[in-house]
């Protein structure tokens, strides 16, 4: 069949590998081929994985206008690659090298993947990983209101007012700029994370209660920071967190095998190329 552009009608689960219509089961080979082009076949199981990276990298669904646009695509790495071989620049210095590299990538991930199905880390590794978790989710939450305005001394007369027994949330009202104005500068719950540099510190060194003396300048403008509660954030459960952590010692586990794996591989390095610095810890030693 000769076509400048095939129309598809949609494939069936094509990125899944798996699940087919019941006509279609038979398909399911490594030799199946999705199409010969110039005499030359491709198969299935190619584009398939071509069709997950393109469908990973859209950030949108699998849909038939996706499958068209990615099959249009496959086709026309199929006829430049065709093109590279009549050229013969499988023959090309920087050709070759590319090729081995992924190569090397390939077989790094496929391995690194069969490595991390055989590992099953045990619950005390779990366990220690999220107490250093937990640990970690252990922190300060904020509830504050805030008055935004333009220059520091109208922040200055606000905190005046405040000084002399003026309602915050009446001020903001009138006063402020934040899109949070009409709700009192009521900015809720947060993570100081959440907030630029100098607002942070600023609430940190707060009580409960206060609000801010001095101006607090950020590149937004001047706030008056009123701080009414603080918190400690709740972690996750041990079960809640399980696959993150079963995710996180599997890495930790591959990457003390790999290096482990390093340290015992015979190295013969090109010292025309590799130009080795003294180990001033070996000449300590002697």
């Amino acid at each position: 069949m000769k076509s400048a552009r095939i129309s598809l009608v949609a494939f069936a689960l094509l990125a899944s590998g798996a699940c087919y219509a019941d006509s279609a089961k038979d398909t399911d080979s490594p030799d199946t081929l999705i199409a010969t082009v110039n005499g030359t076949p491709y198969t299935l199981d190619v584009f398939r994985l071509f069709y997950m990276e393109r469908l990973q990298g859209s950030r949108g669904e699998n849909s038939p206008a996706l499958q068209q646009q990615v099959f249009d695509e496959f086709m026309g790495l199929i006829v430049a690659s065709q093109e590279g071989e009549k050229l013969k620049l499988e023959n090309d210095r920087n050709v070759i090298a590319a090729l081995k590299l992924e190569r090397m990538k390939v077989m790094s991930n496929a391995a690194l993947s069969k490595m991390a199905e055989e590992l099953e880390p045990t619950e005390e590794q779990l366990k220690a990983a999220y107490d250093q978790v937990k640990e970690q989710a252990a922190r300060t939450e904020y509830k504050a209101r805030h008055i935004l305005v333009k220059d520091e001394d109208e922040a200055k007369k606000i905190i005046k007012k405040l000084d002399k027994g003026g309602d915050f949330e009446e001020l903001a009202k009138k006063n402020s700029l934040g899109p949070t104005a009409k709700n009192g500068g009521e900015l809720g719950w947060f993570d100081p994370s959440q907030m630029v540099a100098p607002f942070a510190e600023a609430i940190a060194a707060m009580k409960p209660g206060s609000y801010s003396k001095e101006p607090v300048h950020t590149q937004f403008g001047w706030h008056v920071i009123n701080l009414q509660e603080t918190r400690k954030a709740e972690p996750p459960t041990f079960e809640e967190s399980k696959p993150r952590l079963i995710a996180a010692v599997k890495r930790q586990m591959i990457a003390e095998k790999l290096a482990k794996m390093r340290d015992s591989a015979m190295v013969e390095l090109n010292e025309d190329v590799v130009k080795l610095k003294p180990n001033p810890e070996a000449e300590e030693d002697k």
